[in-house]
């Protein structure tokens, strides 16, 4: 990371952070180097950094948690703006919306992905499959929904993935909401069966089988709303 000249402090070193995150130095859900750190990277005082980073705070790019640390929430001030949205979002609402972008974004990832997206998805899978039913709910959610992204990414379309980095905290906060009733994955072997036809680079395979797992828990969704038994599997079903 570059240092910074003296005028205009706080706007460059606010520019230089966006910039990071924006460049995946920094991933969604990651813990940010403290403030001691930043000042040795940037060269800039603590004061400065101190609100570059209470800026982006407010921005809803990044958020502090009581004695842990500051974590990246989103990879731009527009992602932060939509998280603000999705998290006071209806479930079922969220589910439409993952119906129309995961479809399609599974589509392009078997059409666009590179090596280095295979083995990717390959270590996110593994990472899926070590650490869900695992007693860290928080591990769990972070690889189930880490997998999904694996996805989108891999299908190249920058806008797709700033819109979805924007879902990702919900999603996660969703996903360990699940773990933490004691409920295993629905539905795991089928993103097994995703990935493998991404990788065999069958678009439209990978799109019908993204829809069956979104539709399923669309469905879930709308029978508990009218009452009737979940078709697909007891109590909530989100992932």
């Amino acid at each position: 990371m570059r240092t910074v000249a003296r005028s205009g402090l706080i706007d460059q070193i606010i520019t230089l952070l966006s910039d990071e995150i924006h460049n995946g130095r920094w991933q969604i859900g990651e813990k940010i180097p403290n403030e001691t750190e930043l000042t040795e990277l940037t060269g800039a005082s603590r004061n400065t950094v101190r609100e570059a980073v209470q800026a982006l705070v407010h921005a809803g790019m990044l958020e502090r948690r009581q004695g842990s640390g500051t974590y990246v929430m989103s990879a731009s001030d527009f992602g932060g703006a939509l998280d603000r949205c999705f998290s006071r979002a209806e479930l079922y609402d969220i589910l439409e919306l993952r119906l129309a972008l995961e479809t399609t974004a599974a589509r392009l990832a078997a059409r666009r992905r590179t090596e280095e997206d295979i083995e990717q998805l390959r270590t996110l899978l593994a990472d899926q499959e070590t650490h869900v039913g695992s007693d860290d709910h928080e591990l769990a959610a972070h690889a189930v929904v880490a997998l999904r992204r694996g996805i989108v990414a891999a299908g190249h379309n920058a806008v797709y993935l700033q819109v979805y980095d924007s879902l990702v905290p919900t999603l996660i906060a969703q996903s360990k909401q699940w773990f933490d009733k004691g409920n295993s994955l629905p539905l795991g072997a089928r993103y097994q069966a995703l990935v493998e036809t991404v990788i065999a680079g069958k678009d439209e395979a990978a799109f019908q089988i993204m829809s069956d797992i979104l539709t399923a828990l669309l469905d879930n969704e709308q029978a508990k709303a009218t009452g009737e038994t979940a078709r697909a599997n007891a109590g909530e079903f989100i992932l």
